[in-house]
């Protein structure tokens, strides 16, 4: 057995899996907190690679292709502090980093695993009961349904028609997009009877995201939901999926206005208490630099 122990985190290899715990330093992300204890099977590596650094080096698990319900749902979309596949290591433990890269990849190369995409998820899923509130609702999922409600944030049509109840064996997928600059993102649930391309804003099977604290959690329930869903290699996942619903009609703004209601709806949320200060003036310059 090999192991690392840093702030971050810490990972302990037994050969036949890979243990990730990750530390309870301050800067540890709240997604990998809330994650907890990751085992990682050694059929689900493709590789290990280890980066040294001027102030810090990086441990960089990958994962075959589906076998991990979380890589899946998010796309590969989660950013550096919350990927829990990335451990930060001191210099003085390079030695370490380097002895721990080395068992795992002779032990990938002793067992003959594969570095091809697999059929099936190799990873448990994060554990549910689960519930999120970020963005513009919340997001709950006991393992069979989901339950979306909404906060005084949401569009007035959506609220309107009132909190969802969506059976798993309704949902063909989930997806999970962060926010990213001026575009908001969104928790989204595909309803095999009803598909839609409507923005998030206005679509009831979506949570929209304004990239604030607690919207990587999101990504959770999103995984929670997706290793329940048939693996996108098995048959029932080629099933050809239903024709798409015409979108809703958009409002015709344009650029300029839209630019004045997102500063609006920024100005809001400050004097709400939901953005900070600071947050509130990063987010206003963004926007003004496109005006």
């Amino acid at each position: 057995m090999v192991e690392i122990i840093q702030k971050d985190g810490t990972w302990v290899f037994d050969g036949d899996a890979l243990r990730l715990t990750p530390g309870r330093d301050k800067n540890v992300s709240l997604l990998r907190k809330t994650l907890g204890e990751l085992l990682v099977p050694l059929p689900a590596l493709a590789g290990l690679s280890f980066e040294q650094g001027k102030k810090a080096g990086r441990l960089r698990l990958r994962l075959r292709d589906g076998a991990d319900p979380l890589l899946h749902a998010t796309g590969g979309r989660l950013t550096e502090p919350h990927d829990p596949y990335q451990l930060l290591v001191e210099p003085g433990r390079y030695g370490v980093a380097e002895y721990f890269t080395d068992e795992v990849r002779n032990a990938l190369l002793l067992d003959r695993i594969p570095a091809d995409p697999v059929s099936e998820y190799l990873l448990a899923g994060p554990a549910v009961p689960l519930s999120v509130s970020a963005g513009d609702g919340t997001a709950s999922f006991d393992g069979e349904r989901i339950k979306l409600e909404w906060n005084w944030k949401t569009e007035d049509s959506k609220a309107a028609a009132g909190a969802r109840t969506l059976s798993l064996a309704d949902i063909s997928a989930v997806e999970w997009h962060p926010a990213a600059g001026l575009e908001n993102g969104h928790l989204r649930f595909t309803v095999r009877t009803a598909p839609t391309k409507a923005p998030p804003k206005y679509d009831p099977n979506a949570v929209e995201l304004w990239g604030f604290k607690k919207d990587p959690l999101m990504a959770l329930v999103a995984a929670a939901v997706q290793v329940r869903l048939p693996h996108p290699a098995s048959a029932a996942a080629r099933e050809p999926a239903p024709e798409p619903a015409r979108p809703l009609p958009a409002a015709s703004d344009d650029g300029h206005d839209a630019l004045l209601r997102r500063l609006r709806e920024l100005g809001e949320l400050h004097r709400d208490g939901v953005l900070t200060q600071e947050e509130f003036t990063l987010a206003k310059q963004a926007v003004l630099k496109r005006m």
